[in-house]
């Protein structure tokens, strides 16, 4: 019997071997034929699980620029997916060639959600209705409008009453900052302010806030690299469609509200604009206005300003903390352009070179969503000699833009004078683009760019930031580990000047 055994042990170690060895010489000869930009050797059925290192993968795809150029292909599982870097080769994808890389590409983690419905995640004719409406409702009820400007400065004063009654205490600003920004899109989504305190506020931040994290987690971009395992592993990434569906339900809630009192001749926010846009197509058998798209819409604008705005005036605190020059060369503009005793104005942004400077490097530095949002190829193509075929997925690099070398002179450092010309005035870099590029370009960055000029004057009008603990260049270097790049929890004293 032992010998028997033995035998069949090595029978079947052998097929096991030649088995594995087929599965190789196929996959590779398949791999081979495809003239798909250069990259690291994919294994089967894994890819290039291995050279991604786990919860890192803006950070390891930034190692393989170094390596493979500015287009190179990666495999997740079995999906070929074309890397593009630096600010040329990202430029020609999003702008130049906007029509061919149009499209949404797979996310697996957040796709299962929203299943091509909404702005951000959909494609055809949905997207760009999604994605029009969106842009003149946003516009109608907000941008360039004198009101949203008075609503975000009653917001940046709130803030600034309810910073005094710490009395120069120390504090972690996330969640003051947070609550305060978010009000102001609230005010147009929803048309009216949230009070903090309201549970339905809570409610529905929180489970903005929850999303966007589990979708930065580690097992969540292990689920956008290998879906087809992940959906047999427990894990963090199991929760993203029931708090997304959570959310929804709170939107629901407040959409049934606005169905109650609708005035189709005064509409007071976004929702009830698309309300009225429902009703008027109800006839048509193929309109995109339907309550999923618009739940799914408004579910997708809340992630984008959740995080945004609040995120990366935290890390201009901290950055502010760590390099006290820039906070006095900053105080001593607002003083000379707006002085105390006055309220700040979007126009005197175009007085304020250096804050403008501070601001757009702020926006570079931190990298806040450093790897976009997947695109993808409209149609087969050839680009820089290699064929890219019709749905081949693409990661245009938002942050080896930031980091690229040919367009800012101190890429890993922050450095106000990446924006200011040899006369101090401000220069405008294309290579910034910390809200996309082109088609894809976020919708919401018109009011996010008022909401950082303002709240961000107003609190240094007002403050002086200090810390006991020193601050370094590594604390406040961008992590490139999730989906938006955090910065380390701290706490400041807002010292009243």
């Amino acid at each position: 019997m032992f010998p028997m055994d033995i035998t069949l042990v090595g029978t079947l170690l052998l097929l096991l071997i030649s088995s594995i060895y087929f599965m190789y010489l196929t996959w590779n000869q398949m791999y081979r034929k495809r003239n798909l930009p250069p990259g690291p050797t994919p294994l089967p059925l894994i890819g290039n699980l291995l050279d991604i290192k786990f919860g890192e993968m803006a950070g390891s795809l930034m190692k393989l620029w170094d390596q493979y150029g500015p287009v190179y292909t990666i495999y997740l599982g079995m999906r070929p997916v074309v890397v593009i870097c630096g600010y040329k080769a990202v430029k020609e994808v999003l702008v130049d060639l906007a029509e061919e890389f149009g499209a949404r590409g797979r996310v697996p983690s957040i796709d299962k959600f929203t299943q091509g419905y909404g702005i951000s995640f959909s494609n055809g004719e949905c997207w760009k209705q999604m994605r029009f409406f969106s842009f003149k409702t946003l516009k109608d009820f907000g941008l360039g409008k004198k009101t949203t400007e008075e609503k975000i400065q009653e917001e940046a004063q709130n803030l600034v009453k309810t910073i005094k009654q710490y009395n120069g205490l120390p504090t972690d600003p996330a969640r003051l900052v947070m609550d305060a920004v978010s009000s102001v899109f609230c005010s147009i989504i929803f048309g009216n302010r949230f009070e903090f305190e309201d549970e339905r506020f809570s409610k529905i931040f929180s489970f903005s806030e929850e999303t966007l994290s589990l979708m930065g987690t580690p097992w969540a971009q292990l689920e956008d690299t290998i879906p087809e395992l992940m959906k047999y592993i427990p894990g963090p990434h199991k929760k993203i469609v029931d708090v997304s569906e959570e959310l929804v339900a709170c939107i629901q809630k407040r959409v049934e509200i606005n169905q109650a009192t609708l005035d189709p001749a005064c509409p007071r926010d976004y929702i009830d604009c698309f309300l009225i846009k429902m009703e008027q197509e109800k006839q048509n058998p193929n309109t995109e206005f339907t309550m999923r798209n618009l739940l799914i819409t408004v579910h997708s604008l809340l992630l984008g300003a959740t995080d945004t705005v609040g995120t990366t005036l935290r890390h201009a605190f901290l950055i502010l903390l760590t390099y006290p020059e820039v906070q006095d060369k900053l105080h001593k503009e607002i003083d000379q352009v707006i002085g105390r005793n006055r309220l700040p104005l979007l126009s005197d942004r175009s007085q304020m070179p250096y804050t403008d400077a501070v601001i757009n490097e702020v926006q570079r530095f931190v990298d806040l969503v450093p790897l976009n949002v997947t695109h993808s190829v409209t149609k087969d193509i050839q680009f820089r000699g290699y064929t890219l075929p019709k749905g081949t997925d693409v990661f245009p690099l938002l942050c080896s833009v930031h980091r690229d070398p040919s367009q800012f002179s101190t890429p890993y450092k922050f450095n106000p004078n990446h924006f200011l010309d040899e006369n101090g005035g401000f220069k405008k870099n294309d290579a910034m683009m910390a809200f996309s590029a082109g088609k894809r370009r976020c919708p919401g960055e018109g009011l996010a760019l008022i909401e950082l000029f303002l709240f961000f004057t107003i609190i240094l009008q007002n403050f002086t930031l200090t810390s006991e603990k020193k601050f370094t260049e590594d604390d406040i270097a961008a992590k490139f580990s999730g989906f938006l790049n955090h910065p380390i929890s701290f706490q400041l004293s807002f010292i009243a000047r």
